[in-house]
């Protein structure tokens, strides 16, 4: 089959891993295969027509392995620097946090990270994927269904793929994960993220702003330029409101609940939403089985930790089926699964705990809980190294990272 097959109707085709989606998620964990010996097949699902005014941050070892697999090249000029890391309490409360500026350089990086649009990112790895020989097929799964030896994948206009594991990649209603059989836990939040991007007369300098307000974060993300990004939580209510508006008044209302501190603002044309939730499945692999990206996790747009927790889903299975194979056991087998399971479990349930409970505290009323986040702040802004550590824990964990965060690529003989 070619490295690229537009038609959706294919014959029956075997092949190691067949990864079912075709965001930043699904074409990172290819590449992460492919480079660890691995036949891969993308199935990617139908192209949409559309502006994709989403952004990612991606945080330093997300970018250290689109360095070490050959996508950062390609993509850099599109990003910007995300070199210092500022809090802001905007919530009007009693007691307040003070502000907590974060600088790169105290933990010895050029940059935290890089904020990239979503739609820049993924034709970046698109074509990295591309030039691996990885196929891609641009159409839907309609069944998957896991034997005891095989995982096979129907495909919507026709034909069918088999493979020793299915990597599904296909978002919060996850087909994979539902074929596997895997429960979630879900909490839901009453809040609306609002996305948006914009132009602004006064230079960002490279900071990335985050107001905590009473009704969730109010996020600001430098891009390329003096443009920027926006992640504004608010009530479902507000968020409809905020949609209703025309651009210029868009634009007006950016300025109003970021204190004017990028000057005047134009709302570019088209604003996303999502109602914000976690979303943790009980296990993150079974036989013939592994979930990657949304279909692992869904946690709300704190911290930007979305998208890298997907990154780092997709170098880890690399690693995990690296190891697998070296020892001469099945890939998608019960050994190769749970030790995947293991691998994520840590860092996908602290990560969605610790978004939890900051998130918990901006909606809570009670003044206790006010104080202790404000003396958290302060703790962190007075005192040295738990002001390193706070900074470095929210790039990456410390427990052991994957090869490629830490600019290794996976191998066979790991």
């Amino acid at each position: 089959m070619s490295a690229s097959a537009p038609s959706p109707t294919v014959p029956a085709v075997s092949t190691d891993v067949i990864i079912v989606g075709g965001g930043p998620a699904g074409l990172f964990a290819a590449l992460a295969l492919k480079a660890a010996g691995f036949d891969v097949i993308v199935l990617a699902g139908p192209r949409r027509p559309g502006l994709d005014q989403r952004t990612s941050a991606l945080l330093d070892g997300s970018v250290s392995a689109l360095k070490t697999l050959g996508v950062w090249d390609g993509i850099a000029a599109k990003a910007a620097p995300l070199r210092v890391m500022r809090l802001v309490d905007d919530t009007g409360r009693l007691i307040r946090a003070p502000l907590f500026e974060g600088r790169c350089e105290e933990i010895g990086l050029d940059a935290f990270g890089y904020n990239i649009a979503n739609a820049d990112l993924n034709d970046g790895l698109r074509a990295a994927v591309g030039r691996a020989g990885i196929t891609v097929i641009d159409a839907a799964a309609e069944t998957v269904a896991l034997a005891p030896d095989i995982a096979t994948v129907r495909l919507a206009g026709g034909g069918t793929l088999t493979a020793d594991l299915v990597a599904g990649a296909d978002g919060r209603a996850s087909l994979v994960r539902a074929a596997a059989g895997i429960d979630t836990i879900e909490t839901r939040y009453p809040q609306t993220a609002v996305t948006a991007n914009f132009s602004h007369s006064r230079p960002h300098e490279d900071v990335s702003t985050e107001f905590h307000t009473p009704s969730g974060p109010f996020t600001l993300v430098p891009l390329p330029g003096q443009r920027s990004s926006l992640v504004c939580v608010v009530t479902p209510s507000d968020a409809r409101r905020l949609l209703e508006l025309d651009d210029a008044a868009f634009g007006r209302e950016i300025e109003r609940r970021s204190q004017a501190i990028l000057g005047k603002v134009v709302a570019d044309p088209g604003r996303g939403r999502f109602d914000l939730a976690i979303v943790t499945p009980k296990r993150f692999g079974t036989a013939r089985a592994a979930l990657v990206g949304e279909a692992a996790h869904v946690v709300p747009p704190i911290g930007a930790q979305g998208l890298n927790l997907g990154l780092r889903d997709g170098a880890a299975l690399a690693d995990c089926l690296a190891d697998a194979r070296a020892a001469g056991t099945d890939i998608g087998g019960d050994a190769a699964m749970a030790a995947y399971d293991r691998a994520r479990r840590a860092d996908i349930v602290s990560r969605s705990a610790a978004i939890h409970a900051l998130n918990r505290s901006l909606l809570s009323g009670f003044m206790p809980v006010h104080g202790l986040r404000g003396l958290g702040l302060w703790l962190m802004d007075q005192v040295g190294p738990l002001r390193r550590a706070f900074m470095r824990e929210g790039l990456q964990p410390a427990r052991p990272q994957p090869r490629l965060m830490r600019g290794v690529l996976p191998s066979e003989a790991a």
